[in-house]
């Protein structure tokens, strides 16, 4: 951009912070503490959420961690069953071999 256009953004700018200021509702005073309670609001809202954020991943966790445990109860379950089985298929095979 050329000196042009940057001089034209910058009274542009300025002219626009001019016209605010003469018709602005609120003194200098008001519109800080203004922006101060919103800011604060702001930070209030975030924490917040934060909190909320928190909470709902700690559930989520929780849920993770009870799938998991299920999850691994069904293996074990499915293990040993598997386990019982091949005893019994060896204990079948070696009670017929010797009957023969």
């Amino acid at each position: 951009m050329d000196r042009n256009g940057i001089s034209a953004i910058l009274l542009g700018l300025g002219v626009g912070v001019g016209i605010g200021m003469l018709f602005a509702p609120k003194s200098g005073e008001e519109t800080r503490e203004l922006i101060k309670n919103k800011a604060g609001e702001g930070t209030d809202y975030l924490k917040q959420r934060g909190t909320e954020f928190k909470e709902s991943a700690a559930e989520w966790v929780d849920r993770g961690k009870e799938a998991l445990n299920r999850q691994k109860d069904s293996l074990s379950d499915a293990m040993e069953a598997g386990k019982q089985a091949y005893r019994d298929a060896v204990g079948r095979e070696a009670a017929s071999s010797e009957t023969m």
